[in-house]
């Protein structure tokens, strides 16, 4: 099981903490979801655990250090995908698919054959069926995340690490990438933190919760063990007056809601 644990990690930029001795831990298996508002710190705690920034504290995935690890050592132990992918150069998806596997490739070792059948088939699963010869310069944000996603699934990291996956993605596509990610973890007895925006999305596909304010978080809960009286406590100290309710859909699945205590009325 791929636990990991973050011992009194603080981390900043430029001399000013923004995230403040959070410790938690996360079982293999699980998706963790971050809450906050904007400036609360989800950002900097995702960057310090894979290492990104500079930090006190320690990260351990199965016991070992992520601290400790050299750069190609720690990407195959740990995927991450940022808020913007970064690349500006000419590629194809395909080929920024196959991108998760360089951290298992030699020097200038091409992907075999079986890397790129399963990079393909990763770009159908996501939702980018036959997208693979394609520029991705051309794709739109939300299609951009889908193909950094498949990256990192075709990965297969102990720990994947993503800052507010579905912030481009349309409501189909958010609960297709929070499913998929749910699969991911429990297949492999892998974590999975990310941020979200979204608090019904988290309430609905997390199985742990830790609310941030100001860098600092009281520890986490559980949708789907802990009473809604202990899920309203935490949301509230993020959003406000809140309630929640649980609603039925049309295929008869259980939802929870999170509504303004002023919507409720």
């Amino acid at each position: 099981m791929k636990q990991l644990q973050v011992n009194h990690l603080t981390a900043g930029y430029h001399g000013r903490d923004v995230v403040h001795d959070l410790s938690f831990t996360l079982p293999g298996g699980c998706v963790l979801g971050v809450l906050g508002a904007n400036g609360s710190g989800k950002t900097t705690l995702i960057k310090a655990i894979c290492g990104i920034l500079p930090h006190q504290g320690q990260c351990l995935l199965d016991g070992t250090a992520l601290e400790s690890l050299r750069p190609k050592a720690l990407a195959r132990r740990c995927g991450y995908i940022p808020q913007r992918s970064g690349l500006a150069i000419e590629l194809s998806v395909l080929d920024v698919v196959l991108m998760g596997f360089n951290p298992h490739l030699g020097l200038l070792q091409p992907p075999t054959p079986a890397m790129r059948r399963a990079a393909a088939e990763m770009l159908d699963t996501v939702g980018l069926p036959g997208r693979g010869g394609e520029s991705y310069l051309t794709l739109s944000e939300g299609q951009k995340q889908l193909c950094l996603l498949a990256r990192a699934l075709v990965s297969g990291a102990d720990l994947l690490l993503l800052d507010e996956p579905e912030s481009a993605l349309d409501l189909r596509a958010r609960h297709r990438t929070l499913g998929l990610l749910r699969q991911f973890a429990a297949q492999g007895d892998r974590a999975v933190l990310l941020s979200l925006h979204d608090p019904n999305l988290a309430l609905n596909f997390c199985d742990a919760l830790l609310p941030v304010d100001s860098g600092r978080a009281a520890g986490l809960v559980y949708p789907g063990r802990d009473r809604e009286k202990t899920l309203t406590a935490a949301l509230a100290r993020l959003y406000g007056p809140v309630c929640l309710r649980r609603c039925t859909d049309d295929h008869g699945q259980s939802h929870l809601v999170m509504l303004k205590e002023a919507d409720a009325l």
